[in-house]
C-alpha cells in the first residue's frame, strides 16, 4: 500500500505547481509541473478517491494544477481553451462528450456465469467527463501557451532534460532492481515478474511499467537528436554526446519496441531533409488513426509482423500472436457496440460464460478506447492527437517550419504508433499534440492575412 510520503507528495503537488507559476513564464512552469509530475509522483494505486468523482492521482493532479494556478494567476482565460480549428473543436467536443451516450447505451448489466457487470448510471456521467476534460487539459493549455517554435524548442529541452535527470534512477534500478518505488512510496506498482529480462531487470521508476521508461528514453534520444543537428559548436557536440549517451541507457532498458523506434527514427532526425521527416510523421499519424480498420479488413501483415518476431526470439513471437488473437476478440465485441462502445467497469472485456473467467487482454490505448467509448471516442481521440501532425504536414508544405516542430511532430508521430501495441498516452503526448494544433492554428492566421486582398488607397477631393 501507498505510504505517507505517496500521499503527501500529491497533496503537495499543487503548491509546487503554484510556486512555479508564480516564478517562471507560464511555459516553463506548465512543461515543469507536468512532466515533473509525470517522473516523479507515485503511480497508481496511489489516488485519492472521492465519491461521485474522478480519481486523483499522478494523471488528474498536475493537469487540474496547472490548469487552476494558471486561472488564479491570470496567465490564462478559460475561453482561451477553445481550439479554434473547427475540426478539432468537433473532436474535443465529441471527446467530452461521448461518455454521456455511452452511459446511455449501457444501462444494462451483464451476467457471465457467476459474474455479474453493473450497468451503467447516469451519476457516473460527470465523473467521466471530467477525467476526460483533466486529461485533454495539457493539449488545451498546451496549444495556448507552446503554440511557436521557440516554444517546441522549449519543449524539446524539457523532454531531454527530463531524461538526463533519469538516467542515475534507471543505473540503479539496472543494478539493483526496481526498489525506487518501494523505497520512497512504500509499494511496487506493476507485476515485478514483467520487470525481469533475461538475466537483468528493466528499471520502472516512478512510472507505471518498464515500457514506459524506456519509451520516455526513446523520446529523449529523438529530442536530443533534433536539437543536436539544429545547433552548433560546443551545443552541438554536447547535444550528440547527450543522444549517443541516452542511447545506451535505452539498450539497458530492455525494451526492443522503443529500441527500434529509435533506431529508424534517430537517423531520420539526423540525416533526411525536414519535409520527408515532416511526411514520415504524417504516415505514422495516418496508421494510428487507420488501424482498426486495417485490421477489421484483415490488411494488416501479420503473418510477416509474427516471422520477424520469431526472427528475434520465439518468446517475442508469442507476446505478438498473443496480442493479435487478442485484438481480433476485442474487435468483434467492439461490432456489437460499434458507435458508443461498452463503457467501463470491464463491459468490453470478453468473459467465459460458464465460470466468468476473463479471456481477454487489452494493451493498446487504441483498443481500450474504441472498447469503452466506441469509434466516436477512438476518432475523438485519436483526432485530437493525430490530427495537428496531418494538419502540420498539409499546412507546412508552403512555410518554413524550423526543425524543433518538425522533431516534434515526429516524436508525436513515434506516441502514436507506439498506442497500437502499447497504452503509452502520458502527458507528453497531449503537451506534444497541443504545441503542434498552436503551431497550426498561427500557420493559418499568417495565410489568411497573406491571402487578404489589400485595402485600396483613400482617395482624397482637394
Amino acid at each position: 500500500m501507498p505510504n505517507a510520503i505517496a500521499s503527501i507528495a500529491l497533496l503537495v503537488w499543487p503548491l509546487v505547481t503554484l510556486a512555479l507559476f508564480v516564478r517562471l513564464s507560464p511555459e516553463r512552469a506548465l512543461l515543469a509541473s507536468l512532466i515533473g509530475g509525470y517522473l516523479l509522483l507515485p503511480p497508481m494505486p496511489a489516488e485519492f478517491d472521492l465519491p461521485l468523482l474522478p480519481s486523483l492521482n499522478k494523471s488528474t493532479i498536475p493537469s487540474l494544477s496547472v490548469l487552476a494556478a494558471a486561472v488564479m494567476l491570470g496567465r490564462l482565460r478559460v475561453m482561451q481553451l477553445v481550439p479554434r480549428h473547427p475540426l478539432m473543436l468537433i473532436a474535443l467536443a465529441v471527446y467530452l462528450l461521448s461518455p454521456l451516450m455511452t452511459v446511455l447505451g449501457n444501462d444494462d448489466a451483464l451476467r457471465y456465469g457467476p459474474r455479474l457487470v453493473p450497468g451503467l448510471r447516469l451519476a457516473e456521467v460527470p465523473g467521466l467527463v471530467i477525467v476526460q476534460f483533466l486529461l485533454v487539459v495539457p493539449l488545451l493549455m498546451a496549444r495556448v501557451f507552446l503554440g511557436r517554435g521557440e516554444d517546441h524548442r522549449l519543449l524539446l529541452w524539457a523532454i531531454l532534460l527530463g531524461g538526463l535527470a533519469y538516467t542515475l534512477p534507471i543505473l540503479i534500478e539496472v543494478r539493483l532492481s526496481p526498489q525506487l518505488n518501494i523505497w520512497t512510496y512504500g509499494y511496487f506498482q506493476h507485476s515485478f515478474s514483467q520487470m525481469i529480462r533475461g538475466d537483468g531487470f528493466r528499471p520502472i521508476v516512478f512510472l507505471y511499467h518498464g515500457l514506459w521508461v524506456a519509451f520516455y528514453v526513446a523520446m529523449a534520444v529523438l529530442a536530443a537528436t533534433g536539437l543536436a543537428r539544429a545547433a552548433r559548436g560546443r551545443e552541438a557536440v554536447a547535444l550528440w554526446g547527450a543522444a549517443a549517451g541516452l542511447g545506451v541507457v535505452l539498450v539497458l532498458c530492455k525494451s526492443l519496441a522503443a529500441l527500434l523506434y529509435t533506431m529508424v527514427l534517430a537517423p531520420v532526425l539526423a540525416l533526411a531533409p525536414r519535409r520527408l521527416q515532416l511526411f514520415g510523421a504524417a504516415a505514422m499519424a495516418l496508421l494510428a488513426l487507420g488501424y482498426p480498420l486495417l485490421k477489421g479488413a484483415d490488411l494488416v501483415p501479420q503473418e510477416q509482423i509474427l516471422a520477424f518476431a520469431e526472427s528475434i526470439h520465439p518468446d517475442r513471437a508469442q507476446s505478438v500472436g498473443f496480442r493479435f488473437d487478442n485484438e481480433d476478440m476485442l474487435l468483434e465485441r467492439v461490432w456489437e457496440r460499434p458507435v458508443f462502445g461498452w463503457g467501463i467497469w470491464g463491459r468490453n472485456q470478453i468473459y467465459d460464460a460458464e465460470s466468468g473467467r476473463e479471456l481477454s487482454v487489452t494493451d493498446g490505448r487504441w483498443l481500450v478506447v474504441i472498447g469503452i467509448f466506441g469509434w466516436a471516442g477512438f476518432l475523438a481521440e485519436f483526432g485530437l492527437l493525430a490530427g495537428p501532425v496531418l494538419l502540420l504536414w498539409w499546412r507546412g508544405r508552403d512555410a518554413a517550419l524550423d526543425a524543433a516542430s518538425v522533431t516534434l511532430a515526429v516524436i508525436l508521430g513515434m506516441n502514436l504508433v507506439d498506442m497500437l501495441p502499447n497504452a503509452t498516452l502520458t502527458p507528453l503526448t497531449f503537451l506534444a499534440a497541443g504545441a503542434l494544433l498552436g503551431r497550426v492554428e498561427a500557420l493559418s492566421v499568417r495565410n489568411r492575412r497573406a491571402l487578404a486582398p489589400a485595402h485600396p488607397p483613400i482617395r482624397t477631393v482637394l
